[in-house]
C-alpha cells in the first residue's frame, strides 16, 4: 500500500516496453486458503490503523468473525472481508474494519495466486492485496493489487530500501508512475505500474465477474499478472496444484532482479488483506477530490454506514506455490508476528521498529 499523492492512469508516464516473455519456473502447489478453511491460518491486526492513518479499527479475530466483517459465505463457500456498513459511527470515532496476514511466510521462488469476485470500492475506501517482511522496510513490500475511492484502474509496485529501481522490464503495461521503488524516495511512492484494463477494480470488475491476480516472486525478478474472468487462463481456473509461468504471457508489471534484487531486497513475505479508509493515500485532497466529493472523513466515514456496501473482498482461493523442488514456507520467529510497520515517515518508521524490538 503506497501513501504517496499520486493517482495513477491520470499522471502516469507512457513507456514503451517490448511484450516478450520472462523468465519464468515450474511451481508446485504447497498451501490454499480456501472454504471454510479460509481463516484458519492468519493473524488479524487488532489495532486502530496507525500505519497508513486511515479512519479505521481493525479488530480482532473473535470480533471480526462475531460482527461478520470477515466470514465464510455458507452459498458460495467463497471468504468475505469487509467494512462495517451498519453501525453508526460519529465524530472522533473510527469504523471497524479488517486487516489480516498470512501466519507464515514465502521466501524467493514463491508463486501466489488470489482468485477474487469482488473488491472494495467507494469513496474513502482503500482496500489492498499485498505483501511484506515483519523487518519492513529491509525486507521489501510487494503490492499486487491496489485501488482508492472511484478510480477505474487498481495499480501494483514495489517498497523497498533505497537502490532499488524499475529497469529493463518486460511487462504489457505502459502506464508507470515512478521507477526508483524506495521508500525514501517521493514519499515512499514507490515503483508504481498502473493495470490498463477497467476491469481490474471497482464496480467493473464485479460487473465482469471478478478476476485472478498473480504474483511470482522469482530470483530473477517479481511479475504480476491480472486477467479478468473472462481471460482466466485454464491452468488456473481448472485448480492445477502446478503451475508454470511461461504459460501466462507477458506479466502486466515487471520488475527484474538485475535493477533490484529479488534476494537482496526482498525477504520472506507475509500476505495481507486490508481495507482502511481515507489515511494516507485515498483521503489526500487532491486524490480524494479527483472521483468523490465532499471531504473524506466527514461525508463518508461518519454516520450509519450505508455508503460502504460496497466495500468488501469477495475471494474464491489463495493458492501458494513454490518453485519446484523447493518449500518456500517459512515459518514465523518468535514474536515476529508483533512487528508490523507500515508506511511512516523514514523517522516514524525506524522509531516503531525499534520499539517493536524492544517489546519483544
Amino acid at each position: 500500500m503506497m501513501v504517496s499523492a499520486t493517482l495513477l492512469p491520470l499522471l502516469a508516464v507512457f513507456i514503451p516496453f517490448a511484450a516478450v516473455p520472462v523468465v519464468a519456473d515450474s511451481y508446485d502447489m504447497v498451501k490454499e486458503y480456501a472454504g471454510q478453511n479460509f481463516f484458519d491460518e492468519w493473524a488479524f491486526y487488532d489495532h486502530f490503523d496507525n500505519l497508513t492513518n486511515g479512519d479505521v479499527q481493525f479488530v480482532s479475530a473473535s470480533q471480526a468473525l462475531s460482527s461478520r466483517l470477515a466470514f465464510v459465505d455458507t452459498t458460495t463457500n467463497n471468504a468475505i472481508i469487509k467494512v462495517d456498513n451498519t453501525s453508526t459511527v460519529n465524530f472522533n470515532d473510527k469504523r471497524n474494519s479488517v486487516r489480516m496476514q498470512t501466519d507464515v511466510r514465502y521466501s524467493v521462488g514463491s508463486v501466489w495466486i488470489a482468485d477474487m469476485l469482488h473488491v472494495p470500492f467507494g469513496c474513502s475506501v482503500w482496500p489492498a492485496w499485498w505483501s511484506h517482511a515483519p523487518e519492513w522496510p529491509a525486507g521489501g513490500e510487494i503490492d499486487t493489487f491496489e485501488g482508492v475511492n472511484l478510480v477505474t484502474n487498481s495499480q501494483m509496485g514495489l517498497h523497498t530500501l533505497p537502490g532499488c529501481t524499475q529497469v529493463g522490464q518486460k511487462q504489457s503495461s505502459q502506464l508507470v508512475n515512478s521507477t526508483d521503488c524506495s521508500f525514501q524516495s517521493n514519499n515512499n511512492e514507490g515503483c508504481i505500474t498502473t493495470v490498463p484494463a477497467t476491469t481490474s477494480y471497482g464496480e467493473t470488475f464485479a460487473q465482469g465477474g471478478g478476476g485472478v491476480f498473480v504474483t511470482e516472486f522469482a530470483e530473477s525478478g517479481i511479475s504480476i499478472w491480472f486477467f479478468p474472468r473472462s481471460e482466466v487462463p485454464s491452468l488456473i481456473s481448472g485448480n492445477s496444484s502446478t503451475i508454470d509461468t511461461s504459460t501466462l504471457g507477458t506479466p502486466v508489471g515487471n520488475w527484474p532482479s538485475t535493477g533490484c534484487d529479488s534476494s537482496q531486497f526482498f525477504h520472506p513475505q507475509n500476505l495481507i488483506f486490508d481495507i482502511t479508509l481515507c489515511g494516507d493515500f485515498a483521503g489526500a485532497p487532491n486524490i480524494f477530490s479527483q472521483t468523490c466529493p465532499g471531504v473524506c472523513y466527514q461525508d463518508h466515514v461518519l454516520g450509519n454506514g450505508s455508503n460502504y456496501a460496497d466495500a468488501y473482498f469477495e475471494i474464491s482461493s489463495v493458492r501458494v506455490f513454490s518453485k519446484q523442488g523447493t518449500n518456500t514456507i517459512v515459518q514465523p520467529d518468535n514474536g515476529a508476528s508483533k512487528t508490523i510497520t507500515r508506511h511512516f515517515g523514514l523517522g516514524v518508521a525506524f522509531l516503531v521498529v525499534l520499539l517493536s524490538w524492544l517489546a519483544l
